[in-house]
């Protein structure tokens, strides 16, 4: 279990990327869903120890482990985390077998035989292994993705962090990498920090929206989604129609199709004429939850 509390971060006064960060976060796959810029990057890298945040406290207990106080015990963590960062570099002409017994070593695995069977462990296991002689720095994206992921397991990590990991990825490698963190995530605590619904959707079973340095939602998909039943209505419209609608309803979504605007709304009750319900998704969910964190607040009244 990862236990945050009330942390805070400050990169210069008065301009925080945290604020008052509050997660409970079980063994299994945690969705961290957020816009760019909305602070998942700088809890990542709290969580991982290498920045530290201003307020507030971090706790790590490894199932049977005593717990550890992460802002005073960073080297404990390190010990028990796998981490893989948006961009990760590499040596231009250093082979993936190569590369991945000098990280092992890196990471405490000292003895060459037990080197030798981690390294072709991981490799399979991220199905790298044909290609261990070639240069990771020649790697397609989804390839230097999987090997970044085998570089996190050395070790047999219980606290795994992966940081917008499918971006830019094409379909076919994304599938091939979310099945893998799929695998991974059965019995550690795996965070899959994101901006891609699709990946939370597909792989988290609790999940949490992150917007302005703060959690503005969390919860398990299902309920969230389950919130917004019967309040999601859609009908198309003209393009010069959309700015019309933003100002009288609550437009969570627009999609072109055939040359028209899809809107999607929320609302307790159809929003006007031609607006049919629609089943709720998560990207509704994560859309609503934005556009209630962004719309102004009206003044109070005096």
């Amino acid at each position: 279990m990862l236990s945050i509390r009330g942390l805070t971060h400050e990169y210069t006064p008065g301009t925080r990327a945290l604020d008052g960060v509050d997660l409970d976060i079980p063994p299994g796959m945690f969705g961290l869903l957020g816009p760019n810029g909305a602070g998942k990057s700088s809890l990542m890298r709290c969580i991982a120890t290498l920045q530290s945040p201003t307020e507030g406290s971090i706790r790590f207990a490894a199932a049977g482990g005593a717990p550890i106080d992460v802002r005073r015990e960073p080297e404990a963590l390190r010990r028990c985390l796998g981490y893989l960062p948006q961009d990760f570099g590499v040596y231009p002409r250093v082979s993936a077998a190569e590369l991945l017994d000098h990280l092992a070593v890196l990471k405490g695995v000292a003895g060459r035989g037990e080197r030798r069977d981690t390294v072709e462990q991981l490799l399979r296991q991220v199905n790298l292994w044909d290609v261990r002689k070639r240069p990771v720095a020649g790697f397609s994206g989804g390839m230097r993705q999987r090997f970044g992921i085998a570089q996190a397991l050395i070790g047999n990590p219980q606290l795994i962090i992966v940081d917008e990991p499918t971006a830019g990825l094409d379909p076919e490698e994304r599938n091939r990498f979310n099945n893998l963190l799929a695998e991974i995530g059965q019995s550690v605590v795996v965070i899959l920090s994101t901006h891609i619904v699709d990946d939370v959707a597909d792989l988290c079973p609790r999940m949490a929206v992150m917007a302005g340095g703060r959690i503005v939602a969390q919860g398990e998909p299902r309920a969230l989604v389950a919130g917004l039943e019967g309040r999601v209505w859609a009908r198309a419209v003209e393009r010069d129609e959309v700015e019309g609608w933003r100002e009288r309803a609550t437009v969570i979504a627009t999609r072109l199709r055939e040359g028209r605007t899809l809107l999607r709304v929320l609302a307790d009750t159809a929003p006007g004429a031609g607006f049919e319900p629609v089943p709720a998704s998560l990207e509704d969910v994560y859309f609503a939850t934005l556009a209630a964190v962004r719309s102004p607040q009206p003044a109070a009244a005096h």
